[in-house]
């Protein structure tokens, strides 16, 4: 694994280039594969995490052609996948193993889906309990990965979630597809909604109220083409770097800006940063727009409740912007941080430390206050994408060189990180 040491920037300006959505990604190579024909997919991720969903449906039959950042998945149908001759692997990735097992749980025969190290010290009770509640066999130890599936003949169940999470929520809808009658998913706060709206672009019925969402089984899944707008988790960087940074103006075009995902705009518009939505369209029933990020002063908030599920994976960059922020921010009701591919509250924590930052590690979330000079440190990714790739941003606002180690961890989430940051630094 590699380590880069930055050193700080003086500005950022340009028009980026961002990925596909990694969430939308997943969605659509999975509804695809049980889809009855081909679906044409434009946008698509790189990421290794959606490469490791891709591997894993060629080995249950799948054929899926890739040129570029445009697919086509050979659906098909409910029934098709086939039995892999080995086991599948889900790298790095909680959306592949959690959202695949609800379709493997209700095929005609017996799967079993592994990770990575850190995958599998990730807790997967949460999706095991609805399966095995709707009739499905999984074998696990300590509820974690590998898993075991053995296929079944599933029913459909109302199932309350105790955590707000879109992964839970659509590994259950998944599996409601084969079963008969209407699975239910209520959660305690509103979840990201990708499964939903694909699902409905795809001909299925989906039922949704405040916090519940609901489908009608068996249901099968029409074939279409599907354009992935830019990442608004990647955009976050970028955002977030163009507020903190003087002189800078950043242009992020097709950006997602689905309104389960939007709370980083929100927050930092809580901030006080200066941004500009424009050319909003919708396709796919996913809205996207042009962002323009420019240089902010900041105030601290407080983020907590339902915005969390909205901003669960950008509150590592947001953490870097409270550090710049005018007061004490507090960031509450996230203890989920603690079990996705490191413990992210300590994570940044302990790496704000370092680079002399005034935080407090809460139980479920961090106080950090603000405006303090950062300076160069030695930082841990521990592996974990989001955390390497938001102090990377730190270290273009810090005094002095930062060494980041084992940065190779961005490519699970975003390829190309490093030289598009490189691009848009302006002397």
């Amino acid at each position: 694994m590699a380590d880069l040491t930055w050193t700080p920037g003086n500005s950022m300006r340009g028009e980026i280039k961002l990925p596909g959505d990694k969430s939308i990604s997943h969605r659509a190579l999975m509804l695809g594969a049980i889809a009855d024909g081909v679906c044409r997919i434009t946008g698509i991720s790189t990421a290794e995490d959606v490469n490791s969903t891709a591997a894993c449906l060629r080995k249950l039959g799948i054929k899926i052609d890739r040129r570029g950042h445009k697919v086509a998945v050979h659906g098909q149908g409910a029934g098709g996948l086939a039995p892999a001759k080995t086991v599948l692997d889900a790298g790095n990735s909680g959306t592949t193993i959690r959202l695949l097992a609800g379709i493997l749980a209700a095929q005609p025969f017996t799967s079993t889906i592994t990770g990575d190290e850190s995958l599998r010290s990730r807790p997967m009770r949460r999706i095991i309990e609805p399966l095995e509640q709707m009739g499905a066999q999984i074998e696990s130890t300590d509820n974690r990965a590998p898993l075991t599936l053995r296929g079944n003949v599933l029913h459909a169940i109302d199932f309350a979630s105790p955590v707000a999470s879109a992964q839970v929520k659509s590994c259950v809808l998944l599996a409601g597809l084969f079963a008969k009658g209407v699975t239910r998913v209520t959660e305690p706060f509103h979840s990201r909604d990708h499964t939903e709206r694909m699902l409905r672009e795809m001909g299925v019925s989906v039922h949704t109220s405040a916090a519940m969402s609901a489908v009608k089984g068996p249901a099968g899944v029409r074939p279409c083409d599907i354009d992935i707008p830019s990442d608004i988790s990647a955009a976050a960087f970028f955002m977030t770097a163009a507020a903190l940074m003087p002189n800078s103006e950043v242009v992020l075009n097709n950006v997602g800006v689905n309104p389960s995902r939007t709370g980083i705009i929100d927050a930092l518009t809580a901030m006080g940063a200066q941004l500009r939505l424009d050319e909003v369209v919708e396709l796919n029933h996913e809205p996207r727009a042009r962002i323009i990020a420019r240089s902010s002063k900041l105030k601290a908030v407080t983020l907590g409740g339902a915005m969390i599920p909205r901003i669960i994976d950008e509150i590592p960059i947001l953490a870097i912007a409270a550090t710049q922020a005018e007061g004490t921010t507090t960031i509450k009701d996230a203890g989920e941080l603690r079990v996705k591919e490191s413990d992210r509250i300590a994570a940044i924590a302990d790496n704000l430390k370092r680079m002399g930052a005034s935080v407090r590690e809460l139980k479920d979330g961090l106080a950090i206050t603000g405006p303090t000079p950062l300076k160069g440190a030695e930082i841990e990714s521990h592996h974990d994408h989001r955390i390497a790739m938001a102090f990377s941003i730190a270290a273009q606002i810090a005094s002095g060189e930062t060494l980041i180690k084992n940065i190779d961890c961005i490519n699970i989430s975003f390829p190309g990180f490093i030289e598009t940051l490189q691009m848009v630094q302006s002397d």
